[in-house]
């Protein structure tokens, strides 16, 4: 677990590039003891996650140094003072929308007897709302690039709102049909832009990672 390098660092916040497949904290068994947390924690002892993305996501992902600054950020994060932005390829065609942006505002809820997977459930299901807008489309691929906010985070809320809006996202192992699942070898999604507010200063920090894809 050596060699973690962060994208930024100070004595109160480090922002990481997270690969595709690794996990945000450890899972359990000692299988599954290596993830970014203990990376950076090797590295600086007192790094605590504040937020986390999903093992198949890849991208920027912000840490708190110490108990002070973590719960300065986790109130940033609950109050939405942060602004993520996501780019992923979905399958087929997605029209743009009437506007700009488009809002997805479907309910989920956990699929308790398939976890981890996450359901629409419009009766039990937490409020998840999520804009996007189309950047392209790629004719060989049949594939659409698309910008995602998150206005709330649900797990996998991204995904499966893109599911629902039929166009899952190319490479999910979880959400998308096996011929779709099969046109990329990771999920294509990506966490390309991330601002927040200094846990000490309150100044915007804006980052931004270009997608691998």
């Amino acid at each position: 677990m050596s060699g973690f390098v962060p994208l930024y660092a100070d004595d109160a916040l480090l922002v990481v590039d997270k690969p595709a497949g690794l996990l945000s904290v450890p899972g359990r068994g000692p299988d599954k003891a290596d993830c970014l947390a203990a990376r950076a924690q090797a590295e600086f002892s007192d790094a605590r996650i504040v937020h986390r993305l999903d093992m198949d996501t890849s991208g920027l992902i912000a840490l708190a140094r110490g108990a002070e600054a973590h719960r300065t950020l986790s109130r940033a994060f609950a109050a939405r003072a942060v602004v993520k932005r996501y780019v992923a390829l979905v399958a087929g065609r997605l029209s743009p929308p009437e506007t700009e942006w488009g809002t997805v505002e479907l309910p989920l809820i956990c699929d308790w007897p398939n976890r981890p997977l996450q359901k629409v459930d419009r009766e039990r299901g937490k409020p998840s709302v999520t804009r996007w807008r189309v950047l392209g489309y790629d004719a060989a691929m049949d594939a659409t690039r698309v910008e995602l906010v998150p206005v709330t985070g649900r797990s996998h809320q991204l995904r499966v709102h893109l599911r629902e809006l039929g166009h899952p996202m190319l490479g999910d192992p979880l959400y998308a049909p096996a011929a779709i699942r099969a046109q990329a070898p990771r999920l294509l999604l990506h966490a390309a832009a991330l601002a927040v507010p200094h846990p000490f200063t309150g100044a915007t920090c804006a980052f931004e990672s270009p997608p691998p894809f």
